[in-house]
């Protein structure tokens, strides 16, 4: 076995023991707190396959989210779906929906493809009141109270444990984002991530190669999208309700600030990323409290944490992984 993946199941190892452990030293709030940082990690993911593995810019992931959040909220308001159930049907109906516009994407890159992205997530929300009659208009729909909505009412019991929303919530938006976590993992260290990575670096060389731009940027986005639409079923769940509000233009920026923060083309540092994005608005509310401070104080810790780690925290942690390398490996002076 290489070291490559040896040290990638021992990372994700002690991850998912903090994970288990984490609800056992928090409060049931924190623990809700960190099950949205579960949610962001999700739709990073899926948005890291398709900026930092294949190239291709999204400033649209939002829209995605959305896609998966009123299919949770449909299928559970008006067809009584099993809340649980609804996340790999948003996930697919949000993967078919970024593979047909990865489609007409073929023609566009670079800041082009960003904005065509961003007016997707911009036409969204007009979208959605649109079909006031499918969708609830601007009133949107209620989740909270129903019976398909598990541990609500009722704590639930799972392996013997007693879990109530908020813990339940925990533990299934963090199963979800780790098994979203490994199937990334399985698709990049294979051959469809040699051929996304080839798409990124050359597409000249990528062709050259016999790689198939159409098909592997058109995959990078429905895969991408798949992610972005379970965690939007995630999202929507964890709200109790969604409307256009739920998933605003400013999500589609803050799941690619997180992406930045975590490391372009890399998965090991996007739980950093989407602890940053969970945590550092509230914190930032906390030290400023006069009107625009929290957004400034947001900014200015953005632009110095970008400064310091313009690799972000997946660099960080590779600079340290040789630093102890090269220690380890130092001749003996004796």
């Amino acid at each position: 076995m290489r070291t490559s993946t040896v040290k990638a199941l021992g990372t994700f190892l002690l991850l998912f023991v903090a994970v288990y452990l984490l609800p056992a030293f928090v409060s049931d709030f924190r623990a809700q707190q960190f099950a949205y940082v579960g949610i962001y990690l999700l739709a990073l993911v899926g948005l890291n396959v398709l900026t930092g593995f294949t190239g291709q810019i999204s400033l649209g992931h939002g829209a995605f989210m959305a896609v998966g959040g009123y299919t949770t909220a449909i299928l559970m308001a008006d067809h009584g779906v099993k809340d649980i159930w609804t996340i790999p049907i948003a996930a697919g109906v949000a993967g078919a929906a970024g593979f047909l516009f990865g489609i007409p994407a073929l023609r566009l890159s670079g800041i082009y493809l960003a904005l065509a992205t961003f007016a997707i997530a911009v036409a969204t929300p007009a979208v959605i009141k649109k079909f006031e009659g499918f969708t609830g208009g601007g009133s949107g729909i209620n989740l909270f109270g129903t019976p398909e909505l598990t541990a609500s009412l009722t704590p639930v019991h799972v392996l013997g444990f007693e879990l109530n929303f908020n813990n339940w919530l925990y533990y299934l938006s963090w199963t979800v984002a780790l098994v979203g976590y490994v199937l990334a993992w399985l698709l990049l260290r294979g051959r469809t991530g040699r051929a996304f990575r080839a798409v990124r670096d050359s597409e000249t060389a990528a062709v050259s190669s016999g790689v198939s731009l159409a098909r592997y940027k058109t995959l990078a986005f429905g895969v991408s999208a798949a992610y972005a639409g379970a965690a939007g079923a995630l999202f929507a769940i964890a709200t109790t309700f969604v409307n256009p509000d739920t998933f605003p233009v400013a999500l589609s920026i803050i799941l690619l600030v997180g992406v930045a923060v975590g490391g372009l083309g890399s998965l090991v540092g996007l739980v950093a990323g989407a602890i940053f994005i969970q945590f550092l608005p509230l914190w930032a509310q906390n030290v400023s409290k006069s009107a625009g401070a929290p957004a400034v104080v947001y900014g200015a810790i953005l632009i110095l944490v970008m400064f310091v780690l313009p690799t972000g925290f997946a660099g960080l942690l590779a600079r340290l992984g040789s630093l102890t390398t090269r220690g380890y490996h130092r001749p003996n002076d004796s």
